[in-house]
């Protein structure tokens, strides 16, 4: 990890863990900011944060359709002064599905989590200890504010972080069940139940963010990005085991050519995955549409992707091929996600670059899942309150990026 970024963190924990010792009060916040950092060989985004006491860092991959906090503790987490389990008929426990939990002996509440990397289930108990995180006026981070019981899953098989990022201790879920970090943190602090979220794409110098409350989300050179924002509706499925985001997208057009799609597609915003999937059907429209209008010479597959291009010139030399805008239209032709270069093609190798949207075959559990790479520098905010999105598309266009957030 580059010493910029490294600086960045120690920076945050350093004023996480010092804010522990200090017995001054601090104003009730509108807002908190976490860093967002890429692991580079995980393709995972992870988030850090403070608990515990006496206080302990946490480095937590982000799933954005992850019902709360859980943690591969085993038996180090019971040495926190503040930590507690909870019981079965607290307000906490009260708050999950009664069929997704059981009392166990000792009248602890339990509930199943599932480690979306490697598809294993464990069951853990649900737990309460003191959390800390940084707020913000939008600007830049101010003080330093703790949640005195916020709970999280304790998870005793170490088994189970398994496929998470090197370091990761376990997940910060921001779905949008009542435990997820967005409604918890909205709660304590009573502000609005919204969260924005901008990845970047570097995995070597760049730190991300990640809001909580409305804005001013305030870039370098001083743009208040949450003016930027176009928004859709929110869908949520009515399964009370579905904690992700949602949003239909009426049509596809590739450099301005409706694909050949004949219904609504239900597309899915994840940060578990690196890259876009597509139903198959859909999958195959999108290449071949790429394909046509892509002016650029095609070559072999590069594994996990099937369609790629040259990126090197006749006489030898590296060239950049011009690539297709992809565009999702939403509500009506006038308000669309558009997807640019950056967020549609991988570099792979020297002289290479692939189309990164994966064939999910028949049933992927969207006909669209938006990935990671999709995301990455564009701001996204999610208005719980409201039920909609709001999106940027690339802040290229708007001379910024997610690693413009002034954290000093």
């Amino acid at each position: 990890m580059a010493s910029s970024e490294t600086f960045i963190f120690s920076l945050f924990l350093l004023s996480l863990i010092s804010h522990t010792f200090s017995h001054h009060p601090t104003p009730t916040p509108t807002a908190l900011v976490l860093p967002i950092s890429k692991h580079p060989s995980a393709l995972q985004y992870t988030t850090t944060l403070t608990q515990s006491t006496p206080p302990s860092p946490l480095t937590l991959v982000i799933d954005l359709s992850g019902p709360f906090l859980w943690l591969s503790c085993g038996s180090t987490h019971h040495s926190s002064s503040t930590f507690k389990p909870v019981q079965c008929h607290s307000p906490h426990c009260s708050l999950l599905p009664h069929s997704n939990k059981n009392c166990h002996k000792n009248k602890t509440c339990i509930l199943f989590s599932k480690n979306k990397f490697t598809q294993k289930v464990s069951a853990g108990e649900l737990s309460e200890d003191i959390l800390s995180v940084q707020s913000t006026n939008g600007l830049y981070p101010t003080s330093i504010v703790s949640v005195p019981r916020f709970p999280f899953l304790c998870l005793a098989q170490e088994s189970l972080s398994l496929g998470l990022a090197t370091g990761a201790q376990g997940v910060a879920g921001l779905g949008h069940d009542r435990l997820g970090l967005p409604a918890q943190l909205a709660d304590a602090f009573n502000f609005s139940r919204k969260f924005a979220m901008c990845l970047s794409p570097s995995a070597d110098a760049a730190t991300g963010v990640l809001f909580f409350s409305d804005g001013p989300y305030a870039f370098s050179p001083g743009i208040d990005v949450s003016k930027l924002l176009i928004f859709t509706p929110l869908i949520h499925k009515s399964s009370i085991y579905s904690f992700e985001y949602f949003i239909k997208v009426k049509s596809v057009r590739v450099d301005g050519k409706n694909l050949p799609l004949n219904s609504t597609l239900l597309t899915m915003i994840s940060t578990v995955h690196p890259y876009g999937i597509l139903e198959s059907s859909v999958y195959e429209h999108l290449a071949r549409g790429f394909i046509e209008a892509a002016n650029a010479t095609r070559v072999a597959p590069v594994s996990p992707f099937d369609v790629c291009f040259s990126t090197q010139s006749e006489n030898g030399g590296l060239m950049r091929p011009a690539m297709p805008v992809l565009d999702f239209v939403l509500q009506n032709e006038k308000v669309f996600w558009r997807i640019f270069e950056s967020n549609s093609m991988v570099p792979v190798g020297n002289d290479t670059t692939c189309l990164g949207f994966l064939d999910g075959g028949p049933n992927p559990g969207a006909s669209i899942i938006i990935g990671g790479l999709q995301l990455e520098d564009n701001l996204l905010q999610f208005d719980l309150v409201s039920s909609r999105l709001g999106f940027t598309s690339s802040l290229f266009l708007r001379q910024t990026d997610c690693a413009s957030f002034n954290w000093h």
